[in-house]
Parts: structure tokens; C-alpha cells; sequence
């Protein structure tokens, strides 16, 4: 084992990555490249699958080679991704997804949201599948994409001969199998991996999705996530710069190997894994809770089985934008600009700044509700819009500041929205393990333990989701019994930061300001 490594890649929005790792869990060599996306209307947002595989193979190549490992060491290799919707035609061949028309545009990104009527048809039917993604079909998830897709582009529809999720594209493209996740499948597909026949055929019929397999090459059986699905192809491992030789592992969702990265240390601990919480957090951010039952209730996304660890139950909710919203208040304010890490950092100085001088109750008037690009948890709202409260004729510097920090903080206090959700349906979380973009970020480190009042650990792996989806490789390639042995084996810990009591009031206030524009955006909505 000492001479076995494996490979991990994540395709993530806007670039594929790639890691090398060995059996302990050590990253040796990590590399990216850039995706391109088309944005041809609002809500509209489209990859080009074949320049995620040519990202992929470059980022893997180069991450080998800074790793310093013979391409005969690598025995294992999975992937992750978003939950994005690849298309292709009888022949392999891309089809297009897109209103301009272009083949090279075949899969729909996860965030797309021109599917939301779509979704609320879903929701309409009442069906017993929404049981296990919260009551409320999002427009993130696969089944709306694919009814616009039917209605609004049907020769793309008529020639669709492959439908995929993202992750199970690129194990398609590695190995040439069909085989699709049981994370992907449940989670985005309405597949039911706890039931003996996991899909419900009246369910697609009732929204119209009748032929959905006659186009979909979908299997009757989801793989277990780690599931061995074969040895690479000839032509996938040239460009790979790896051998036939390497094995495929059954992917996840990006988010689910993030989750598996930093709560893979409670693998077969079913007593206590209730109590922590990933948070994977970056342009979106997702929450993730395992439990041994199911635990369903409106909201939030699940109960899942199986959809990370073997007979667990996960519970998934989330914020549509986070990073993205942070973003999108620099680019908005008259004295932001490019949201590059430069000026991240900057404002963050001033902020540290400004509560020294003005205290803890800085910009306390000014009141964030981060529903920018609808609220996905625990309100399962789609429609939902933001709101800001408390606004002035200042434009400086300073004003941006001040609303990047509230904004920071609503972002927080929509976390612990979706904690006091999960606490009050059979979970007792305690402890949140964040992950992503956002440990880079001190002032929503900070708040995450604050305005939550949880410890918060960040974890010592450089990439989680990378270390995620490598404990994934090293299962299918057969280096630890199951995923289980995989996790606890590989798994990094983490340095914990407790949460500040003193800061409690101040944080209980605003989230009773936070609770009441909620309320106060819905009355503004049921006025005719």
C-alpha cells in the first residue's frame, strides 16, 4: 500500500481540479484548469462537457507530474462534480442544451435556474418521491432540467441517447460504463436507493417524462458510492497520462465529497456522526448531517440513502449564493470593483478596522436578507428574492464595508436557520466542520461560530473534497475494505474554534431582525 496512490478530481463551477494522494491521506501534488461557461439569457447557464474532460485530463497530468508519481503508481482514480446535466446524443456525440443553438453547449449547469416552473409542476403533483427531497422539487436538481428540455428544445430531446450527471459523465468518458452513482441518482434524480425498485416510472409519467429511459441509457441499479466500475479505457487513460491498469471509482456530488472529507473521521461511528455538520462552503454553500434513521421534514433536501456513507442517512440544505453574493456586493457597490481575493482581503482589513473603532455593533441598523438567488434552505423557495434594510446616501469605501459585514453576517445567520430546522427534526448538532472558499475568509470564520454558537472546526487537509473523493479511489481500487475503513484511515482532523458567548445577544438579535424580514418579505408577496 505504501507504493499505491490514487487520483482525485473535482469539477467544481468554474475550473476542474485534480490531487494525487497517498493511502494516509496526504496531498502530494494538486493542479487546476479553467471551464468555460455561456450564459446566454438570464438564469441560463451552460458547460461544454468535452472542454470539462480536456480541463480534467490536464489538471490530472499536471498534478501527477508535480507529485512526483509514476503513472503506474496511481492504482485508483474518481471523480466529483456538480450536479450539472450532460447530454449527449445516440453516437456519443454532443447535443445541444442551449437556446443560441451550439452543439459544443450540452450540459446544463447545476445553478441554472430556467427550470423553476418546471420545478413547482414537480412539486404540484404531490408524489411520494418529494417525501425524500424535502416536499419541494428544486430547479438545481435533474428532473425539471430535463422536462424544459423536453418541451423547449425537443430535437435535442428526440436525439438524446445518454443523460448524465455531471460526476457519472466523467466515469462514463474513463471507462465506458453506465453505471451511475447511487449519490447522484438519489440525490438529483428522485431514485429511492432504500426501496427494492429505486425508481418510480409513475412519477416521471405524471410530469410528463414518460420516455425519460428511452433517452436516459439509465440503469435499473444505482453503484454504491466506491463501487469498483472498471479499469480505465485505452484512449481515456492516454489522456489521463495514467494506466489501463487504474481503477474507477462510483463518484459523488462535489459537495458529498467534501462532506466525506471532513466527517469521514465518524465513518461507522452512528452514535455520535448526528451531532457534526459539514459545511461546504464556497460560491453556494451546502450543509450535510448523517444519521442512522431518516429523518425527513419540509426544507431541506433528503433523507438520502446512501448517498455518502453506507447505510446512513444524510440530510442536505444549502444557500444558493454565498461566495457568489459576497461577490456580487463588491461588483454592485459604486466604490467596489473586481471581487479577486486582493479585494476580499482588503475589505476584511477595513472591517477589523472599523469594529475597533466603532465596536461590535457595527452598521447594527443595516439588515441583510441573502435570498439573492432564491432560498434553498429551509424555506425550499426558489422564488425567493433578497433584501436589504437600512440603506443610506453613503457610497464610500466605508459603506461597502459595512454592508459586506452585514451581508457576511446574514450568510451566517442563514446557517444557523438551517440548524435550528435540523435540531428541531431529530438532530442534536453541536459542531460545524466548514470546508471550501469561505476558511479563507476570517470574518465568516468567525461569525460561522458566533452567530450559530457552535464550535466550528477547520480541517487540517488542504483540500477536503479532494481527500473526499480520494478516499473514494482508494475503496474501488481495493486499498481498505470499504469506503468506511477508507475514510477513517485517510481522514485529517481539524483545529477547532469555539464560539464567543459574548457575542450571543448581539447575534440573537439580529437573527430576530433576520426571522422578521422573512416574514415581512412573504406579506409583501401575498399583497394583490
Amino acid at each position: 500500500m505504501t507504493n499505491s496512490f490514487v487520483c482525485a478530481v473535482d469539477v467544481g463551477t468554474g475550473s476542474a481540479r485534480a490531487g494525487i494522494l497517498d493511502t494516509g491521506g496526504t496531498l502530494l501534488g494538486r493542479a487546476e484548469h479553467p471551464i468555460v461557461m455561456n450564459r446566454p439569457k438570464a438564469d441560463h447557464a451552460e458547460h461544454d462537457s468535452q472542454d470539462i474532460w480536456s480541463a480534467v485530463c490536464i489538471a490530472v497530468r499536471t498534478a501527477r507530474e508535480k507529485a512526483g508519481v509514476a503513472a503506474e503508481g496511481i492504482v485508483g482514480i474518481s471523480f466529483d462534480a456538480t450536479c450539472s446535466l450532460v447530454v449527449r446524443g445516440r453516437d456519443g456525440g454532443q447535443l445541444s442544451v442551449s437556446v443560441s443553438g451550439e452543439r459544443r453547449w450540452d450540459t446544463i449547469v447545476w445553478l441554472d435556474h430556467r427550470a423553476i416552473a418546471e420545478a413547482d409542476e414537480c412539486g404540484e403533483s404531490g408524489h411520494a418521491v418529494l417525501d425524500y427531497i424535502g416536499g419541494v422539487m428544486s430547479p438545481e436538481m435533474e428532473t425539471p432540467k430535463l422536462m424544459w428540455l423536453k418541451r423547449n428544445l425537443p430535437g435535442t430531446w428526440n436525439e438524446a441517447g445518454y443523460l448524465f450527471d455531471l460526476t457519472d459523465f466523467l466515469t462514463w468518458k474513463a471507462t465506458g460504463s453506465l453505471a451511475r452513482s447511487q449519490c447522484t441518482l438519489t440525490a438529483k434524480w428522485t431514485y429511492l436507493a432504500h426501496e427494492e425498485t429505486g425508481w418510480r416510472h409513475d412519477f416521471f409519467q405524471a410530469v410528463g417524462l414518460g420516455d425519460l429511459f428511452e433517452h436516459g441509457n439509465l440503469p435499473e441499479k444505482a453503484s454504491p458510492v466506491g463501487a469498483d466500475i472498471g479499469r480505465l479505457g485505452a484512449e481515456a487513460a492516454a489522456e489521463l497520462g495514467l494506466t489501463e491498469k487504474c481503477r474507477v471509482g462510483a463518484g459523488v456530488i462535489d459537495a458529498y465529497a467534501g462532506a466525506l472529507g471532513v466527517l469521514g473521521g465518524f465513518a461507522g461511528d452512528e452514535t455520535n456522526i448526528g451531532r457534526h455538520l459539514a459545511l461546504i462552503a464556497g460560491t453556494s454553500s451546502c450543509v450535510m448531517a448523517m444519521s442512522p434513521d431518516p429523518q425527513p421534514f419540509a426544507g431541506v433536501w433528503g433523507p438520502y440513502y446512501g448517498a455518502a456513507l453506507p447505510r446512513l442517512w444524510l440530510s442536505e440544505g444549502g444557500q444558493s449564493a454565498t461566495g457568489a453574493l459576497l461577490d456580487h456586493v463588491i461588483r454592485w457597490h459604486g466604490a467596489g470593483g473586481e471581487p479577486d481575493a486582493a479585494m476580499h482581503a482588503r475589505i476584511a482589513r477595513r472591517v477589523a478596522e472599523l469594529r475597533t473603532i466603532e465596536g461590535e455593533n457595527l452598521a447594527a441598523r443595516l439588515h441583510v436578507l441573502p435570498d439573492f438567488h432564491g432560498n434553498r434552505s429551509p424555506l425550499a423557495d426558489p422564488h425567493a428574492v433578497g433584501v436589504i434594510s437600512g440603506l443610506t446616501l453613503d457610497s464610500s469605501f466605508d459603506s461597502l464595508c459595512k454592508l459586506y459585514w452585514r451581508t457576511a453576517v446574514s450568510i451566517a445567520l442563514g446557517v444557523r436557520h438551517v440548524l435550528e430546522a435540523l435540531n428541531e427534526n431529530g438532530y442534536l448538532i453541536d459542531t460545524l466542520h466548514v470546508t471550501g472558499g469561505h476558511t479563507k475568509n476570517p470574518l465568516l470564520m468567525e461569525l460561522y461560530a458566533d452567530a450559530t454558537g457552535c464550535t466550528v472546526v477547520e480541517p487540517l487537509a488542504d483540500e477536503a473534497v479532494l481527500l473526499g473523493t480520494g478516499m473514494i479511489a482508494a475503496t474501488a481500487a481495493g486499498l481498505f475494505p470499504d469506503l468506511n475503513a477508507a475514510c477513517v484511515a485517510m481522514q485529517q482532523g481539524g483545529r477547532k474554534r469555539a464560539s464567543n458567548p459574548a457575542a450571543g445577544g448581539r447575534f440573537d438579535r439580529d437573527y430576530r431582525v433576520f426571522l422578521e424580514m422573512h416574514r415581512q418579505r412573504q406579506a409583501l408577496d401575498a399583497i394583490r
